[in-house]
Formats: structure tokens, C-alpha cells, sequence
């Protein structure tokens, strides 16, 4: 080694800083994120690439496309040519549509609460920007779609979570250890309902106890509610939402997106519905994360808000034959244990073999050409289950339980 070499090295070691990492030489991501779970549920996707004929239950969209008057409104906006910024918090008419449209849903609402966002799950990470950050406590409710859990943590927040229960009634809440959880020193809640993966959804006397307890010690409550179309229960067409007992402009922001109730998954459009108080506030993290939703996306929005209510109504139907006719196959497998949930487009059940369930999924692709997603992906909480979601055509669904039976009878 030259002596120039030796003082390059020895410069380089003088250069460790505080997490360990040369300045120069090892060009890591601050610990935080580094420390960020991956996806389980791409993984195994990753497995299935290049195996013929995969049947892939594990992603959380329908197989079927955005319909087609969504689709005409963005090819109108893109010819009349709608390709330029908008306002940080979304086009008027939009957020207007969407005001009336969580009036009708939730009770009156103004444009002044709405805020479009580049997909739901950008609407929850702004969400936690707001009102979270480093040293926060964050109680969140489990099994859960893993970005809930992993947000709070990108901002330097701690996260403790609540597990539901499994028994014979399906997924279940224990309210009083929840509301233990939620003590005075936490930060804000994130709860999804109705949940992915469980399909569990809050009954409306759980919230009212819930918003009790975290208006007495000052909470935030951040309420995912992009399945709450989605809802099989007696309630109607939409399920129980914080929006139907809170105020407007108190601690609750609820997170919502275009990609189920009109399966517009790839359209990445959202919105957040929450106190005035937040709008500039919230206006300068949009201008610095995303500056705004694109414009024809935003107009194909607003159809879908104001003209899709009969597609909704039918997909919900649809969505509720195929989760009753999947359960009822998998109910014919020896070992399988699943119970029909009332919301969401996901049965998380357990089988023999799940007890390690990235194996298992992994395993299911090889071998049986079957693409579940595993429990474990979403906390440890779901290790012992699997998750396939049912919104597809029940003929596809008839193929992916032969192949489950099949592969179960083998081993």
C-alpha cells in the first residue's frame, strides 16, 4: 500500500460517525430506515417470477380493470389537456365531490376538510407527518398491512401494537387491552378498518369507547379506511367510521383511496379527510413529497366519485358471492380453519404448514403454483395464517383451492 493509500484509509476512519458508518467510505441509510421490515408479500411474488401458470392470490387489488367510464374521463382530460399542476390540496371540483360524497356517507363536510393525495397510502404517510415524529409513542391495532406499522417508524416514532384475537367468531377486538395501550404519553393510534389482512371491522360502540378515551388524553387518531365500501355487515353500505361520531375539526384524520371501491389501484389517487386547522400545514408536506396528484387523474377522480355509486354497489355484491364461496371450499379442506369476515376483500386463515408461513407461501408457489401472501408479513401477530384475496372471477378461485387440496393431500 502506496502512503498515499495509508492516508486515504486513515482519513476515512477518522470519518466514522455516530451510527458507525464511514462518511465516505459506506454509503448506508440512516438506521431508521435500514431497520425497516421488507416485504414478505413481494417475496414471495419475487418467487413466483418465471413459474408458469402461478395463480397470484397474494397482491391486494382486483383482477379485473378500472371501469370504463373512469377510464374515458382520463382520456377526455388528457386530450383537453390536463397535464399541468394543480393546487397542492387538489383540483376544486374534486375536493367539492368528494365533500359531498363523505357528507352522504358520514355527515356534513365541507371542501375545506378534503385534501387529494397521490394514493392512499401517500395519504398516510402524510397523515403521520403531521402530527408524528421522533420519540412519539404510536399504538397500532394488528395483524395490519405493514406500512401502518412502519411509517411512524421512518419518522423516528416508537410503535407498540394490540393484537386482535382469533377464535370462533373470527378476528376479534379486546377493547380493554387497547385502551390500556392508549396511555396519556401516546401520540396518536392507526387503525384500519376494516382491516387487511383480517377483514375485521370495528363495531361503532368500539369507536364511540375509542374516541372517548383519546379526546380525554389528547390522541390522534389516524383512521385507514380505504375498504369501508367493502363491508358485508348490517350497517348498510359502508361500515362504522370515526367520521360518523367525531367532529370535524378534532383529532382524527381519515385516510381514504380511489384504488377499491373502483379499483383503481394503479391510478394512485387518495384523500384524507381532516381538521382546517391542518390544510396549510398540510398543503406545504404535499408540495414537498408529491406537489399535487396529476390533473387528468384528479378528473377521472371526480366521475368515479359522481357517477360510480352503481359500479360500487355491484362490486361489493360481487365481492360478497366470491368471499362466500371461497370460504365455503376452503371449509371442505381437512386442517384449514377460516371464518367469513365483514369487510375487506381478504380470508386470513390458518392450515397445516402455517405455522411458518413465508416457507409455506413460498413453498405453495413452487410446488402447487399457488401465490398466497404469508401471515407473517404483516407482524408477528399474523405469523400462523395466510392471506388470499378473493377479488377475482370464483372459477379462478374454484382452480386455486384444487391446487391447495392437491398440495395438502401430498404432504
Amino acid at each position: 500500500m502506496s502512503e498515499s493509500e495509508g492516508a486515504v484509509r486513515a482519513e476515512l476512519g477518522e470519518l466514522t460517525g455516530a451510527h458507525g458508518n464511514s462518511a465516505i467510505g459506506a454509503p448506508n441509510a440512516r438506521d431508521a430506515v435500514r431497520a425497516l421490515r421488507p416485504s414478505q408479500i413481494r417475496e414471495v411474488a419475487n418467487a413466483g417470477f418465471g413459474v408458469p401458470d402461478v395463480l397470484p392470490f397474494w397482491f391486494g387489488e382486483s383482477d379485473r380493470v378500472t371501469p370504463a367510464f373512469i377510464r374515458d374521463a382520463a382520456s377526455r382530460a388528457l386530450a383537453d389537456g390536463a397535464t399541468f399542476y394543480t393546487h397542492n390540496l387538489g383540483i376544486a371540483p374534486l375536493r367539492s365531490a368528494l365533500a359531498r360524497y363523505v357528507s352522504a356517507l358520514h355527515g356534513e363536510t365541507s371542501a375545506d376538510h378534503i385534501a387529494v393525495t397521490s394514493a392512499g397510502v401517500n395519504a398516510l404517510m402524510l397523515a403521520a407527518q403531521l402530527v408524528a415524529g421522533a420519540g412519539d409513542r404510536v399504538v397500532a391495532v394488528t395483524p395490519l398491512w405493514p406500512n401502518l406499522v412502519e411509517i411512524p417508524k421512518i419518522l423516528g416514532a416508537s410503535v407498540e401494537t394490540v393484537s386482535l384475537t382469533y377464535g370462533e367468531q373470527g378476528w376479534t377486538l379486546d377493547l380493554d387491552r387497547l385502551l390500556a395501550a392508549l396511555t396519556p404519553d401516546t401520540r396518536m393510534l392507526m387503525i384500519n378498518s376494516p382491516n387487511n389482512p383480517t377483514g375485521w371491522t370495528m363495531t361503532r360502540d368500539q369507536q364511540r369507547t375509542v374516541l372517548e378515551h383519546c379526546r380525554k388524553h389528547g390522541i390522534w387518531i389516524i383512521a385507514d379506511e380505504v375498504y369501508e365500501r367493502l363491508y358485508y355487515g348490517d350497517h348498510g353500505s359502508v361500515a362504522p367510521s370515526f367520521l360518523d361520531l367525531a367532529t370535524r375539526d378534532e383529532r382524527v384524520i381519515a385516510v381514504n383511496s380511489f384504488s377499491k371501491a373502483w379499483l383503481m389501484t394503479g391510478w394512485r389517487l387518495g384523500w384524507l379527510t381532516a381538521p382546517t386547522r391542518l390544510m396549510d400545514d398540510l398543503g406545504k408536506l404535499v408540495e414537498y413529497n408529491t406537489s399535487c396528484a396529476p390533473s387528468f387523474v384528479q378528473q377521472a377522480g371526480i366521475v368515479a366519485v359522481e357517477e360510480g355509486e352503481k359500479f360500487t354497489q355491484s362490486l361489493v355484491h360481487d365481492l360478497r358471492a366470491s368471499r362466500d364461496h371461497l370460504v365455503s371450499a376452503l371449509q371442505t379442506i381437512d386442517g384449514v380453519d377460516v371464518r367469513a369476515p365483514d369487510g375487506a376483500m381478504y380470508l386470513f386463515f390458518s392450515l397445516p404448514g402455517s405455522a411458518r408461513s413465508l416457507d409455506l407461501c413460498k413453498q405453495l408457489v413452487r410446488e402447487a403454483h399457488l401465490g398466497l401472501a404469508p401471515g407473517s408479513a404483516f407482524g408477528a401477530e399474523g405469523e400462523g395464517f395466510v392471506r388470499w384475496c378473493y377479488a377475482c372471477d370464483p372459477a379462478r378461485l374454484d382452480v386455486g383451492v384444487e391446487r391447495l387440496r392437491a398440495f395438502l393431500a401430498a404432504k
